[in-house]
């Protein structure tokens, strides 16, 4: 009898202990399901920001040197090297869509036994950015605003001088306008306002250089007054803009960009048009090489360039060309 109400209230004892430990189990169980929940969620909402973000581009670092010795043909022993970077970011979430890019580029060279040893090779910072709202499929009401300078002076070299022909913001063209973007697909985009202000600059202390950038009102004396006519360091044109964008990428590792600005004024100059392209074809090859040949073409109606022997200044087509292999990186 004395070893039965012994196990019954060991019994007693023991039954509540273990419904204790079933019901922590269970909270425990329920704070790990919320604790993994929570994280499942979090991850989720990491993921589906991620989606509406996209990243591309390329970026180089360009180098060529030659060596002379005793080289009957003559020359100078030379180096040059260039770097750059075209990139692309985009954001796409239902109507609203947002796209910005940055092209940018520098390079120097260096010419052995010259009397400006140093040059610049070249030197582009061009940033566009446009937000815009879907009005139908693949139409979109759109804000873009633009700004194209260089980093530093520019000079031709002579003999034994050089000219001083820009510099930074001098010229600067800053372009804001709205109007209707068509983007059919992620390879292009076609941009077209009637509504399109710009704003060119050339801060500078030369007289020549605000004529040259600005128009001939600019940089010229008054015989009477014998000041400037206009002593702005800027001007401002309302008027049309069409832009043009491209990013392809026909196979693995060869990418294709491009992109296209057209503007007219609406003034007495109203269709003399105002162009710039740039293209880049780059190619990466062996994981960190890469090829990259980058061209730019200009056309400004108050831009008066000279011949080669200074004379004849006139609106003239503007090309540059640069090939280069080295290290770099597209994504």
């Amino acid at each position: 009898m004395k070893k039965i109400l012994t196990l019954a209230l060991a019994l007693i004892t023991l039954v509540p202990a273990l419904k204790a430990q079933d019901e922590n189990k269970a909270t425990v169980d329920e704070a790990i399901k919320a604790t993994t929940d929570a994280k499942s969620d979090l991850t989720k909402v990491a993921v589906d920001e991620n989606k509406y973000w996209k990243l591309s581009g390329v970026v180089s670092m360009n180098a060529s040197a030659t060596g002379l010795w005793n080289w009957a043909a003559g020359g100078n022993n030379n180096a040059t090297g260039i770097a750059g970077a075209i990139l692309t970011l985009n954001y796409k979430k239902n109507r609203l869509a947002w796209s910005t890019i940055l092209d940018t580029e520098y390079g120097l060279s260096y010419i052995e036994d010259t009397y400006y040893e140093w040059q610049k090779a070249s030197d582009k910072l061009n940033l566009t950015t446009k937000l815009g709202y879907e009005l139908a499929p693949k139409w979109y009401l759109t804000a873009l605003a633009s700004f194209r300078t260089q980093y530093t002076s520019g000079y031709t070299y002579a003999t034994d001088h050089r000219d001083y022909i820009s510099d930074w913001l001098a010229p600067s063209y800053t372009d804001v306008s709205i109007g209707i973007d068509w983007i059919p697909n992620d390879i292009v985009s076609l941009y077209l306002s009637p509504i399109a202000g710009r704003i060119t600059t050339a801060v500078t202390d030369s007289a020549a250089l605000r004529s040259s950038y600005l128009g001939a009102d600019y940089g010229t004396i008054d015989p009477i007054t014998n000041r400037w006519i206009n002593e702005d360091d800027y001007k401002f044109e309302f008027g049309a803009t069409f832009k043009a964008q491209a990013q392809y990428e026909p196979v693995k590792n060869l990418k294709l960009i491009s992109t296209l600005s057209l503007f007219t004024p609406y003034t007495e100059n109203f269709g003399n048009i105002d162009v710039d392209w740039d293209m880049a074809i780059s190619y990466q090859f062996l994981k960190v090489l890469n090829v990259k040949l980058g061209t730019t073409l200009k056309y400004y109606d108050s831009v008066l360039i000279a011949d080669k022997n200074g004379n004849n200044p006139h609106q003239r087509v503007q090309f540059k060309a640069v090939l280069g292999l080295g290290i770099g990186y597209s994504f």
